[in-house]
């Protein structure tokens, strides 16, 4: 980005006062480009290096075109803005000025003040849209989050996705509601002082209607990943690549507000360039929210246990903002339910609940006995709001067999002892929709491509993929309606008195810790953790300069247990209880 410019985005359908539209696009492979419009005959495109351009006058916002290239076929715009028709059909001219912003005030908030919510947007809500999803804002404010993310929105085959299906990086998925009705959902969230975090995909793209190949060298066939052709960012070519992504993550900082973004799978991007794309992409980012003046972030999937994702550029590292701690989740999860197959082989024991807590990475150098080698770093010297956990997230519920969430897997006992877990653990906390009144429908993968062959091989390919974590008879074909229709939120659930009580306990809890420095200061260095394995109990202690103290002392056991603890009792999980005893299998915090 050119410095003292500001940016705009430059390729795809841009509408000009008043001399119609000006169209760009990144087409090095192709030999010639013509402009299609709707009823009209194809617009030969001019040609200037990579790039194709044309200016249509008797074009506006709203109108659909496609490009046609020189033997026939026609593809939507790689840099579409929106796909009213689908993956397979023609792009629409969209007005990035049209929608009139109520925001102007919204400035972001401070990444260690962040309590995230994981939405799927089409089972958020019986209607599944971004319009509908605004109805549960007081509900999230009530509960105590400030930041809302989403899963994936850009345009992927039919209505039923997760999203990490899209092709369409630039457009807000149809069946959602489409670009107004994201910029609706994102202007209420700032109304309501929530931050908003989406989640993107620069590893790879879905296998239907993924037609960039067709315009340049997106994809290379030097690295692999499990979803898909990785894309080329570091191979000949890459320069236009690069671009498309970096551009995509200023697009959504722009036009859209976001406040963040999340990288989904960074294990899956390869470069070996000089400068890493993440490093390059995580500066831009940064440069455009000071030019707008925001506080925004990123915050990587990583399956690395690198430091250098985090590390700044001096220490040869991407200086990405936060990153995903999945050990936290396997360790907790574990734990309590015995569970060890697959990528939870190795964990199981409290000194790995404590080594999350602590130093964040488990896996630091160690031998794992599931990857069959030493793996990991160290990151006992970063700051505990450098990770985000989660006892629950998309991934981990439709990872086990049908579905089932935490809640479904233990006791209610238990369960409340991994939430007390997570809120006082000095890591920044991520829930999964529903999990704060413990929702009883399951999170299932599920998919609607239209080509049989294509959907046969995506569910033998997931049955594959997570055989060992799945119980025979229990499989739910991805491409059946019933994954989808079983996976919607059941908001009726928080009328019930058990329910409500979680919901209680998760309110409480982010209270407390949005109330008392101790709890949300991220400071692993004033973070102790005892635990003794034979009886069976767990203790945290946190502290901050101010002189605030908390305890959190967590039996597992069925047996009643007396800590020695100071300060006043704050909250137990099995009622008001004796503040000298914890009854069995309950969390208490203490704070002074």
């Amino acid at each position: 980005m050119d410095k003292g410019t500001p940016w705009s985005l430059s390729y795809g359908a841009a509408p000009l006062d008043s001399e119609g539209v000006r169209f760009r696009v990144w087409a090095p492979d192709a030999s010639s480009l013509s402009l299609q419009l709707s009823h009209r005959p194809p617009l030969p495109m001019h040609r200037h290096g990579e790039d194709f351009y044309l200016i249509a006058p008797d074009v506006r916002a709203g109108d659909t075109y496609s490009f046609l290239l020189e033997d026939g076929r026609v593809r939507p715009d790689p840099v579409s803005r929106a796909q009213p028709e689908g993956v397979h059909g023609a792009s629409q001219v969209v007005d990035p000025d049209s929608f009139v912003w109520s925001d102007h005030n919204w400035k972001g908030i401070a990444l260690s003040d962040y309590i995230f919510y994981e939405v799927h947007t089409g089972t958020f809500t019986p209607e599944g849209t971004f319009r509908s999803a605004i109805s549960k804002l007081d509900h999230l404010k009530n509960l105590g989050i400030t930041a809302v993310e989403l899963m994936p929105v850009g345009e992927f085959p039919g209505s039923r996705n997760w999203g990490y299906d899209q092709v369409d990086l630039y457009a807000p998925h149809s069946a959602y509601g489409g670009p107004d009705g994201l910029k609706s959902f994102v202007d209420a969230c700032h109304q309501a002082g929530l931050a908003v975090v989406l989640d993107v995909i620069y590893n790879h793209l879905g296998p239907e209607g993924n037609y960039l190949a067709e315009f340049g060298p997106y994809f290379t066939d030097q690295y692999r990943t499990p979803w898909g052709r990785a894309m080329n960012y570091d191979g000949p070519g890459r320069d236009g690549v690069r671009r498309f992504v970096i551009d995509n993550a200023l697009f959504w900082l722009t036009e859209y507000h976001i406040d963040a973004l999340r990288l989904d799978a960074i294990h899956g991007i390869f470069d070996f360039s000089a400068r890493h794309i993440l490093a390059e992409l995580r500066d831009e980012f940064h440069e455009q929210a000071a030019a707008l003046g925001r506080q925004a972030w990123i915050i990587a999937e990583s399956d690395l246990n690198d430091v250098r994702v985090l590390h700044p550029h001096a220490w040869g590292g991407h200086a990405l903002d936060a990153q995903w701690l999945d050990e936290f989740h396997h360790s907790v999860r574990t734990y309590l339910t015995g569970a060890n197959r697959a990528y939870l082989a190795g964990f199981g024991e409290l000194r790995h609940i404590q080594k999350a807590i602590t130093e964040g990475f488990v896996y630091d150098g160690c031998y794992s006995s599931f990857r069959r080698r030493h793996f990991g770093s160290s990151s006992r010297d970063l700051p505990g709001d450098r990770f985000v956990a989660f006892i629950q997230n998309h991934d981990q519920i439709a990872n086990t067999s049908q579905g089932a969430r935490l809640s479904q897997l233990m006791s209610m006992e238990q369960y409340k002892i991994a939430v007390a877990l997570l809120l006082c653990s000095p890591c920044l906390p991520l829930l999964f929709m529903g999990e704060e009144f413990a929702e009883t429908n399951p999170f299932l993968y599920f998919t609607s491509h239209s080509d049989p062959g294509l959907a046969r091989l995506v569910s033998e390919g997931r049955w594959k993929e997570f055989e060992e974590l799945t119980v025979a008879g229990d499989f739910v074909d991805p491409q059946a309606s019933e994954a989808f229709e079983r996976s919607k939120i059941t908001w009726s659930l928080l009328d019930g008195a058990d329910h409500g009580a979680v919901l209680g306990l998760y309110r409480d809890l982010i209270a407390l810790r949005k109330r008392w420095p101790c709890l949300h200061n991220g400071r692993k260095d004033l973070t102790r953790v005892k635990f003794d394995e034979a009886a069976r109990w767990l203790r945290m202690d946190r502290g901050d300069p101010s002189g605030s103290c908390a305890a959190l002392f967590c039996n597992f056991s069925d047996n009643e247990i007396a800590p020695n603890l100071k300060g006043r009792l704050a909250l137990s999980t099995a009622g008001s209880g004796n503040p000298t005893t914890v009854p069995g299998c309950s969390a208490s915090l203490y704070l002074a």
